[in-house]
């Protein structure tokens, strides 16, 4: 059997993609390129490795099989070079983070900028997505979640907790009814995530309040907190993200708040490439201080 790495390499990006022009578009390969490559690889295994479907490629219980064995050889090469190419201990080449908007926007871009300053030849991507990120289609190289993931073929480390509290802008507070107890919130224009788009149990947060109504809403985090800072009304805000703006501050402080944790996801098999691993603990352990800092003076 005469499997090819290039034809191996084009494989994984079908079966991460789902199709011939998503695999395409991400190796720089015309569609109709990547479609005799597989046709090539089928004839070299003996058996299909894809079923065509209404929602793109599907593996088969043979392409299920080579996955795995092409995954693991893909690492191996990844580390190789690594090995081989690697500048005095430093940190080179692309990883790609995935998290959701709240990290991605007051954490991620300073851990990211410190890291990046020590290790010039890295590049850092940072996806903010609300949502959670498919690590097994390769969307990211490792993810923060605010759960951790029970199924798949995934590691979880948990990296830190963090805590979140009612707020407003200081100017909607001087407007507006006094709040001295959580069913004052009935008064109030509330702000949070629109019901049939929170990704994540542990994004509920207004079912706690008693809250059962909204005023104004977003899937995304950073969105609700712009709504707060423009003095539409109150919303709960990650203490983390109160320093970048002056003139929101908490309300209630005393009668509630939350605690939630953040997780770093990673794929089984990338625990074998060295690089990873350093950019891992890096990340993580940034987060974790950045957390603690703002935290501190919000």
């Amino acid at each position: 059997m005469d499997i090819q790495w290039d034809d191996l390499k084009i494989f994984l990006g079908v079966a991460r993609a789902e199709s011939l022009s998503g695999a395409g578009r991400v190796l720089r390969i015309d569609p109709a390129t990547v479609g005799r490559r597989v046709a090539r690889l089928e004839d070299a295994c003996g058996v299909p490795l894809f079923t065509k479907s209404p929602t793109g490629y599907v593996l088969t219980v043979d392409g299920q099989r080579l996955l795995t064995h092409a995954e693991r050889a893909e690492q191996a090469i990844v580390g190789a070079a690594e090995d081989i190419g690697g500048q005095a201990g430093q940190l080179t080449g692309q990883v790609r983070i995935g998290a959701p908007d709240g990290c991605a926007n007051y954490l991620l871009p300073q851990v990211c900028a410190a890291v990046c300053a020590d290790n010039p030849g890295l590049e850092l991507q940072i996806i903010a997505l609300p949502r959670v990120i498919n690590l097994s289609k390769r969307e990211a190289d490792m993810a923060i979640a605010v759960s951790a993931p029970t199924t798949g073929r995934l590691t979880v480390q948990k990296i830190s907790d963090y805590r979140l509290h009612l707020a407003a802008h200081r100017r909607y507070l001087r407007r507006h009814d006094p709040i001295t107890q959580l069913t004052d919130l009935k008064h109030h224009s509330i702000i949070g995530y629109i019901p049939d788009m929170i990704f994540d149990p542990e994004l509920d947060y207004l079912a706690q309040t008693g809250a059962d109504r909204l005023a104004m809403a977003s899937n995304s985090v950073s969105v609700q907190f712009n709504m707060i800072r423009q003095e539409a009304g109150i919303g709960i805000v990650h203490d983390f993200a109160l320093p970048s703006a002056p003139g929101v501050q908490r309300v209630l402080a005393d009668q509630f708040s939350l605690t939630r944790s953040f997780y770093l996801v990673r794929h089984t098999d990338d625990r074998r490439v060295e690089r990873l691993n350093r950019v891992a603990e890096a990340i993580a352990s940034g987060i974790r201080a950045e957390v603690a800092r703002l935290e501190a003076i919000s």
